[in-house]
């Protein structure tokens, strides 16, 4: 054992030695000084790194310790990040509140699309509006990207603009439209599209949906990368257009219709916009999160008004905030296991698409 501590003792002068050797042999010291920079750097990335996540990271975890810190551990000031009694009460709580699964006994009742729940109706509702968009996007993206036809510019400038223009600045146009659906005169009797899943599938399968023009542009970005020799050599071969854009295109672009789906899928898991003005009925996620806070604040004055015989107690200003904060994280855990299960497209798409982000 003596012997092998001191050979291990000896072996470490000798590489220090070694190495200043080598050293001395460049010009400059430049061996030392380049392992000394390439030391600096990584320090320094490291700890840009860590500070970067860190302000990603923070607020998550701090509603994540809100989440799980009892009542006590909220009104207690000398509690404020880890809580002295933990307790998951929050998350059935808010899951109760949030209709977040599906109440198979009121299905044996008769069944209504809000009997699903929160869950299950945001992710069907969010995966078929997301497919629409891109199917529309990918045809509307491909046709700016290889074909010609009059006004090209144009109409492309137009939907620069849509990525441009917040929704909110067409917000009242966009309802007397879809309150008063009339094709342009040539139904009689105007329908109203508002509040139905019908008028956003409807915004779905046109193309003008959420961000739809940005989905465009990145699926226009990378057809035009790609080379026309592929699309001519199928042509050779006696593939009609719309067969050499589904056998040659689509599959090359997997990588970026996935990346788009994703954006698609997240942004309207999340979107408050669309979801207030044709999907309020339908208890998707965006909807019951925006109304958590107001919603766990009548369940405890009714709580409190049963236990008390009195008009009840509004909750406190912590309670409601833990309450949000648990809601917030139920809601959007779903997306997180979504895209890391789906990042290694989304990695390979941005580096074939030829955007700079």
């Amino acid at each position: 054992m003596t012997k092998t501590v001191v050979a291990k003792k000896e072996k470490t002068p000798g590489h220090v030695a070694k190495y200043l050797e080598r050293n001395r042999a460049t010009d400059n010291n430049y061996l030392l000084k380049r392992d000394i920079s390439r030391i600096g750097v990584g320090i320094f990335t490291t700890v840009l790194l860590f500070g970067l996540c860190f302000l990603i990271l923070q607020p998550l975890l701090h509603q994540f310790s809100n989440s799980i810190m009892s009542r006590n551990d909220l009104i207690d000031p000398t509690v404020i990040a880890i809580p002295r009694e933990p307790t998951l009460e929050s998350y059935r709580l808010a899951a109760q509140l949030m209709n977040y699964f599906p109440n198979f006994g009121a299905m044996a009742n008769g069944f209504h699309v809000s009997q699903l729940g929160s869950l299950v109706n945001t992710i069907w509702i969010t995966a078929l509006v997301s497919v629409l968009q891109i199917a529309a996007c990918t045809l509307v993206a491909y046709g700016f990207a290889r074909f010609e036809f009059p006004l090209k510019k144009f109409w492309f400038a137009c939907v620069i603009l849509t990525v441009l223009v917040p929704p909110q600045v067409i917000r009242v146009p966009m309802f007397l439209n879809f309150r008063f659906f009339d094709l342009f005169g040539l139904i009689g009797e105007p329908l109203i599209l508002t509040g139905t899943l019908s008028g956003y599938l409807l915004l779905s399968v046109t193309a003008m949906g959420l961000r739809n023009g940005l989905y465009i542009f990145m699926l226009r970005q990378y057809f035009r990368n790609m080379p026309k020799e592929l699309e001519e050599s199928a042509w050779v071969d006696g593939c009609g257009k719309l067969m050499t854009f589904i056998r040659i295109m689509l599959p090359d672009a997997v990588p970026m219709l996935v990346s788009c789906f994703l954006f698609a899928f997240v942004w309207q898991w999340t979107d408050g916009f669309f979801t207030t003005m044709f999907l309020r009925g339908y208890g998707v996620m965006a909807v019951q999160m925006s109304a958590l806070g107001e919603t766990f604040s009548f369940h405890f004055v009714q709580q409190n008004a049963a236990a008390t015989g009195t008009h009840g107690m509004r909750p406190d200003l912590a309670l409601i905030e833990a309450m949000i904060s648990t809601g917030v994280l139920i809601g959007i855990a779903p997306i997180i296991i979504i895209y890391l299960v789906a990042q290694r497209f989304f990695v390979e798409s941005i580096g074939q698409s030829g955007i700079k982000m």
